[in-house]
């Protein structure tokens, strides 16, 4: 049972006991057990978390596979905390409809993606995971099971803490007054509840789509592309690779255009007959390589797109492999206005202090991309995580954040304080101490000791 202690991140951990569940009532009792003799408790989800939050420092790791209900109904579905995206996909699209939330990791647990509120290629369009949770039904370290729905306010003051202007966050409790309990749930990284059951918004499948992969021949016209296509109605998805992510997987995939530097992936809802038309004068405007570029309109080419996207993640994950160190991510955002400065922050930096292969890819839609760095020794280990916290704090500078949709668990709790001011960071410690008084609950995460032990 080694896979409970350690994440895709491949942080590893240990744990005295490793607890399955079957039931609400049989895992209430292991709360009240813990509770009883102060042994602290992780939640493990499906295994596909990139900061460690589900990996235990001691006590018990408790996994919610068994918690797998899956019910479809017009405009929502009742999931259990262990059912994974990919049977929710599955399931949604066999009644004509899907859930927003597009996460990269379709084997992600739905209480995982809530509890680090996740987002992912459609959020462009449709935002993070939160957004789209009706009710919630959490079991609480003291006993209590919530049953909540959305627009539910939490039954005690809070401190507000500010959020930052980036589009998407997700570092620590959004405090603010008369917040509801879906808002201060998603987000906080099991630290505060264990999300048992939650009840999920669907939409109708849209008519038609376009998906497209389009290549430039210079990193520069693709950033010109991004800025210009923004604001298409009905977009949603807008991500963006490098040339050294295209050199990654270009052994995979042969088509690829030699002279490509870059490319823009983009899905949009199609709501007229000249859609295509439309992608015709873009390509031009925006000097693409347009007959190289690739499109197309059915479920197949969506496939072969997606698997396009899902190569990146899948082929950094052989490099670390193969390198045999460590891989560096960033999971930052900043506003869209500071879209191009992070990015040239990036590289500029990285091509003066860091001699050793990086990617950067992502969801450049919410100037949100993730830098990966690949260290081939201790010492470039040591200076990639200096360059991380760079980053972070360059992040923050520009009004951006230090998460935007991995949290910031065990690996990353280092960065709350370079979001947060110290009485921030009291004001979400109060939140904790309130619902789980002895600090059993996700011990590690976000913060990184409890300061009241009993």
């Amino acid at each position: 049972m080694w896979n409970y202690l350690e994440d895709a991140s491949n942080y590893q951990g240990h744990a005295e006991r490793i607890l399955i569940p079957e039931t609400e009532a049989e895992l209430l009792s292991l709360l009240a057990e813990a509770q009883a003799s102060g042994t602290p408790v992780t939640i493990a989800g499906g295994g596909s978390g990139l900061t460690g939050g589900r990996v235990p420092e001691g006590g018990w790791s408790i996994s919610l596979e068994k918690f797998n209900r899956l019910d479809i109904h017009s405009g929502f579905a009742v999931c259990g905390a262990g059912v994974i995206l990919r049977d929710l996909h599955a399931a949604a699209k066999r009644s004509g409809q899907f859930y927003p939330p597009d996460p990269t990791e379709t084997m992600a647990a739905v209480g995982g993606t809530i509890s680090c509120n996740a987002s992912g290629s459609r959020s462009f369009l449709y935002g993070a995971t939160g957004r789209w949770v009706r009710r919630l039904r959490v079991a609480l370290m003291d006993g209590r099971l919530l049953d909540v729905r959305r627009g539910d306010p939490i039954d005690f003051p809070v401190s507000p803490v500010h959020r930052p202007r980036s589009t998407k966050h997700s570092a620590g409790y959004p405090l603010s007054p008369g917040m509801d309990w879906i808002d201060l749930f998603a987000g906080s990284e099991g630290t505060l509840g264990v999300i048992l059951e939650a009840e999920l918004t669907l939409l109708p499948n849209p008519p038609e789509l376009l998906n497209g992969i389009v290549f430039f021949s210079s990193d520069e016209a693709a950033i010109d592309a991004v800025e210009a296509w923004r604001p298409i109605p009905g977009l949603r998805m807008l991500e963006y690779a490098d040339s050294p992510s295209l050199a990654l997987i270009r052994e995979k995939y042969s088509s690829l255009p030699a002279s490509a530097q870059a490319c823009v992936i983009v899905e949009q809802i199609v709501d007229s007959e000249d859609t295509v038309e439309q992608w015709v004068d873009r390509l031009e405007q925006q000097h693409a390589m347009a007959e190289e570029s690739w499109f197309g309109s059915n479920e197949a080419d969506r496939e072969r797109f997606r698997a396009f996207r899902h190569a990146l993640p899948e082929r950094v994950i052989q490099l670390v492999r193969q390198m045999g160190f460590p891989k560096l991510g960033s999971d930052f955002a900043v506003p869209i206005e500071s879209n191009r400065e992070m990015l040239a922050y990036y590289r500029q930096q990285i091509a003066d202090r860091f001699p050793a292969p990086f990617c950067i890819f992502g969801h450049i839609g919410d100037a949100h991309v993730h830098v990966n760095l690949f260290p081939s020794s201790e010492d470039l280990i040591a200076e990639g995580k200096r360059l991380m916290e760079d980053f972070a704090r360059k992040s923050v500078s520009l009004g951006g954040t230090v998460a935007a949709e991995h949290g910031l668990g065990k690996r990353k709790r280092a960065f709350l304080p370079l979001q947060y001011s110290p009485a921030e960071i009291e004001a979400m410690q109060d939140v904790k101490r309130r619902l789980d008084p002895k600090w059993l609950l996700g011990r590690g995460n976000l913060f990184p000791m409890s300061p009241t032990l009993p």
